[in-house]
């Protein structure tokens, strides 16, 4: 079996989620008329119509105004990476539902909702100020 991870994501327009996701610094690409396919290291996202998503799930889609169905977590090498980043998403539209701050003394994050409300996460963790487990 292969051991590759597809997710796929609905959005209420592949062209404008496209721009968004290329805008912040990820690779997004259009892949035939109604979806596009965006990479991030090893993961791949697809992105779909709600209604072919809709279709292909059998399902509704999740109301992202009301509930959060996931949040994707990225690592980030550094606080200064982490600031630049949430940067470009405030610039291309996204919006900032945790400001960059520090958590425990050694994680460093902030997180931001997409055009379509998905939640996604972004930290960098100091391994040097860890607790060491006992």
């Amino acid at each position: 079996m292969s051991q590759e991870i597809w997710i796929n994501l609905p959005v209420k327009d592949v062209v404008r989620s496209t721009t968004f996701f290329n805008e912040i610094g990820f690779r997004a690409e259009n892949v035939g008329n109604e979806r596009a396919k965006l990479a991030i290291g090893q993961t791949t996202i697809l992105l779909f119509p709600d209604a072919a998503f809709e279709k292909f799930t059998g399902s509704k889609k999740a109301d992202t105004s009301q509930s959060a169905e996931v949040i994707f977590s990225i690592g980030a090498k550094s606080r200064e990476e982490v600031d630049g980043f949430i940067q470009k998403v405030e610039l291309a539209g996204g919006s900032i539902f945790s400001k960059p701050g520090e958590n425990d003394g050694w994680m460093y994050g902030a997180a931001f909702a997409d055009l379509d409300g998905h939640r996604w996460n972004l930290l960098y963790m100091d391994e040097s100020k860890m607790p060491k487990s006992k």
